[in-house]
């Protein structure tokens, strides 16, 4: 597999090689860079044909946290569409385009600024290349005598993304985009709004003509499951997944017009509404200024772009006008429209322009099962009838320097820290990206939930909200820069183990073992749940989504939901939030005394079971487990230390709960050693006999230290389980160059060659153990760890899709996953770190 090494990659980021374009631009520090259009030689591929593989061609997305985004990828096509709440459509629509006009001495050119569609998914069966009249920007090549012909970069340090464009116009022209994705900001977060700054420059010796064209389809009731019973199957990989069937090109009711207000012109698509307004239903609009000295607007409200697109191009590519009218006229069935908005000007020689040009959207439900839906939040600002997107366009043209400006301040302190390789100060911002395209789903407030409720799913293929083991990681950037947004998750937990649901569901596990039909109880009652549930059912109401095991077994969750809590108490930057804790302290209790019960022999430690059960759901334990064992204390810990805090502060007795779980305590550290400790590192577990080192084999002792608790284990005997993890499952595999294996035998080979888990490299793991070796001042480690693993997601194609795992083969596993955001742990543990600017303001 083709990669480029870290030294390239450095190379890269610092706009060096590859990553500049023609006219030297120097794209930002710390970005992910790419030349425009440049095909992947061998980028990862998917492990499992049934998992999701959209291909690397993938960008930063657009869009505020839970009201749906779309992306852009290297090439200039708009192809992420994840607008209905936890769904997922990716695909090419090629009149949702950009593109530039300009006239010089030496003649007119035009070019859409994305290269060449293939085809346009809106409509299956369609034969022959999409809009066959429009000219497609060059893509970026490389020769065969190995040398790269660039046409420009595309470069991305999520929210903000850029495009140059270089060596086809005479004009310098480049774009910035971003959405107002601003920490602590509880209500800019949540928009639907893109902003796209166009910078334009002659640096001829001749005036230049020039006029920018945005294009977009009408999708006006797409996004949203035309399949009611939203069956589900099992997948090849034994996990459930429900059948999403969108509404992709529907076009009857739509209709588009001019729309004029105060601060913008613009055009309004709309679609066929229902009372009260339904999923998918709403506006789009794109907007430009009103006060363009010196620019004319000119509007076209409809036109055909299921031909080849002559209607619109024509003229732009003659003189670079459009149609100027505005048709109001209602589409039938197969009738698509679209809508365009160009900006004409002149250039004098050595003159710029600065074009924001807003792109925004009012779909306000999001529904589940039949019946049921939810607000989402950015409803609390502009309501609920969905006529509000010019509102929202004349907020961003109002005020997007302003945002601007804060992104600036709160990305500052990690783009200051030099003595960060660059590779992971890009990482550190660009792996947020997960919060917005993640299927995100973020509602209106309510009297019991002020910032209203909040999931991002463990992933598209495991469609469920807030895996509460992967969280365990992933959550760590949402509790520094969102933190009132963790305690919401958590609140929910909370609300849901008391809970019970009693329905039998066949356990998919089984079915992969080949040993047919096991049934379990949905939820019982004081089990923590694995999930909030899934986006096509009732999620945060009806828990435990996943069947894959029987999640009312695992021996991790209840200690991962009493650590997650005490966290978001001493670490948020909001400081200590008494109430919050209170909230959560009955549900701890009855959490932890639910997992005591699986103390088989009363030696004060939970015993794993034998089916996987705990978050390496695919890798058996048995008895005791280490990874299991150190949660346990660890949680066991956090659960005295809330308990003194309450009494003492809250006047809450908590005498009783002290006792018990301090005996407790007692009696698994008196055992925790004795029953796993080799002499050199902890087994990973007491009853399997299985002779390999477990990479995250002392998460709870992370998490202990984190947290400023008793530590879980010596630090002599740490230090030495990290040797042993570092020489076995990192520089024994594949030479360090993929990140950690989850387990490997003490020489570094595999316990079985054909194993899952054990020989994947987990991502979030990977990231999650590294702050692990930094929190004992094992710098060099965990950057080492970190550098390779982000090598392989930014160099392997993998980028804004960050999966689960990779593997030694190059595939991987679980696209666009939660738990790679651990990588904010890392900032957590890093000396001298500081609060992200704006992440303590309390909403």
């Amino acid at each position: 597999m083709a990669r480029l090494g870290l030294s390239a990659l450095h190379e890269l980021l610092r706009g060096k090689g590859s990553g500049a374009g023609s006219s030297g631009w120097q794209a930002p520090a710390a970005s992910w860079q790419r030349p425009f259009g440049l095909g992947w030689e061998k980028p990862y591929t998917v492990r499992y044909a049934s998992n999701l593989d959209d291909g690397p061609n993938h960008g930063a997305p657009l869009g505020g946290f839970g009201a749906g985004c779309f992306g852009r990828g290297p090439d200039g096509a708009f192809n992420l569409w994840h607008l209905d709440g936890g769904e997922h459509w990716f695909g090419s629509l090629p009149d949702c385009q950009f593109a530039l006009f300009e006239k010089s001495g030496s003649g007119c050119r035009a070019h859409a600024l994305a290269t060449a569609p293939e085809r346009d998914d809106s409509r299956p069966g369609a034969s022959g290349a999409p809009l066959g009249a429009w000219s497609w920007y060059p893509a970026s090549t490389t020769g065969s005598d190995g040398n790269l012909r660039s046409t420009g970069t595309y470069a991305a340090r999520y929210p903000l993304s850029w495009f140059r464009y270089d060596g086809v116009f005479q004009a310098a022209v480049g774009c910035e985009a971003f959405s107002p994705i601003l920490p602590g900001d509880y209500q800019r977060s949540s928009y639907p709004v893109a902003v796209f700054r166009w910078s334009l420059s002659n640096p001829s010796d001749q005036p230049l003509e020039l006029s920018l064209l945005l294009s977009w389809r009408n999708t006006s009731g797409w996004f949203t499951n035309t399949d009611p019973s939203a069956a589900v199957t099992f997948r090849d990989d034994g996990s459930p997944e429900h059948n999403y069937v969108p509404a992709i090109g529907a076009t009857g009711g739509q209709h588009n017009r001019w729309v004029d207000a105060p601060g913008l012109k613009g055009v309004l698509l709309e679609g066929a509404r229902s009372e009260p307004i339904a999923e998918g239903q709403g506006q789009w609009c794109l907007a430009v200024p009103d006060d363009l000295e010196g620019v004319e607007v000119l509007r076209c409200s409809r036109w055909d772009p299921s031909g080849d697109g002559a209607e619109l191009w024509e003229s732009f590519e003659r003189d670079g006008s459009i149609p100027d009218r505005d048709d109001e006229r209602t589409s039938a069935a197969n009738e698509p429209a679209s809508a365009a908005i160009a900006l004409r000007f002149t250039l004098a020689p050595g003159a710029s322009i600065e074009l924001p040009v807003v792109i925004s959207w009012d779909l306000p439900v999001t529904a589940f099962a039949t019946g049921t839906r939810a607000l989402r939040r950015y409803t609390d600002f502009f309501g609920a009838g969905g006529r509000q997107a010019a509102a929202i366009a004349a907020e961003a043209l109002l005020d997007w320097r302003d945002w601007r400006e804060q992104i600036e301040a709160w990305q500052a302190p990690v783009l200051e820290r030099a003595d960060l390789p660059e590779p992971l100060r890009m990482a550190l911002l660009n792996e947020l990206y997960d919060l917005a395209s993640g299927g995100s789903l973020w509602t209106a407030a309510s009297p019991s939930d002020p910032v209203g409720r909040f999931g991002v799913l463990e992933c598209l293929d495991y469609a469920w909200y807030e895996s509460l083991d992967v969280r365990l990681y992933g959550s760590f950037a949402l509790l520094q820069l969102w933190p009132e947004l963790d305690k919401a998750v958590l609140r929910d937990f909370a609300r849901a183990i008391p809970a019970a649901d009693p329905t039998p569901r066949p356990i998919g596990w089984y079915f992969t073992q080949g040993r047919g039909r096991v049934e379990a109880a949905r939820k019982v009652a004081g089990a923590t749940p694995h999930d909030l549930g899934a986006p096509n059912e009732r999620p945060f109401d009806a828990t435990n989504y996943t069947a894959y095991q029987d999640c009312n077994l695992w021996k991790d969750l209840a200690s991962d939901f009493v650590l997650q809590v005490w966290r978001a108490f001493t670490l948020a930057p909001t400081g200590e939030d008494l109430r919050f804790l209170a909230d959560c302290w009955p549900a701890a209790v009855q959490a932890l005394r639910y997992l005591k019960t699986f103390d088989a022999n009363n030696d004060g430690l939970p015993d794993n079971g034998g089916a996987p059960d705990q978050t390496f759901d695919d890798w058996p334990l048995e008895g005791v487990s280490a990874y299991c064992g150190a949660l346990w204390i660890a949680a066991l810990e956090a659960a005295l230390a809330m308990g003194q805090r309450l009494q003492l502060e809250l006047g809450l007795d908590t005498s009783a709960e002290q006792r018990e779980f301090g005996g407790w305590l007692e009696q698994s550290r008196a055992n925790f050693d004795a029953l796993l400790w080799n002499g050199e590192f902890y087994r990973i577990d007491a009853g399997s006999g299985t002779p390999v080192v477990m990479a995250d084999q002392l998460c709870g002792d992370f998490y202990a230290r984190l947290l400023g608790l008793p530590p879980v284990v010596a630090e002599e005997r740490a230090r030495s389980a990290l040797g042993a993890i570092k020489e076995a499952c990192f520089e024994r595999f594949e030479g360090g160059r993929l990140g950690v294996a989850n387990g490997l035998r003490r020489d570094g080979t595999p316990l079985d060659p054909n194993g899952t888990h054990p020989l994947e490299v987990w991502t979030g793991i990977n990231f999650g153990l590294a702050a692990y070796y930094r929190l004992l001042d094992e710098t060099g480690t965990a950057l080492s760890i970190t550098g390779a693993v982000v090598e392989q997601v930014y160099a392997g194609g993998l980028q804004f899709r960050t999966p689960e795992a990779i593997t030694a083969v190059g595939t991987f596993r679980a696209c666009h996953y939660l738990r790679a955001m651990a990588i904010w742990a890392l900032w957590a543990t890093h000396t001298g770190w500081e609060p992200i600017p704006g992440a303590a303001r309390r909403p």
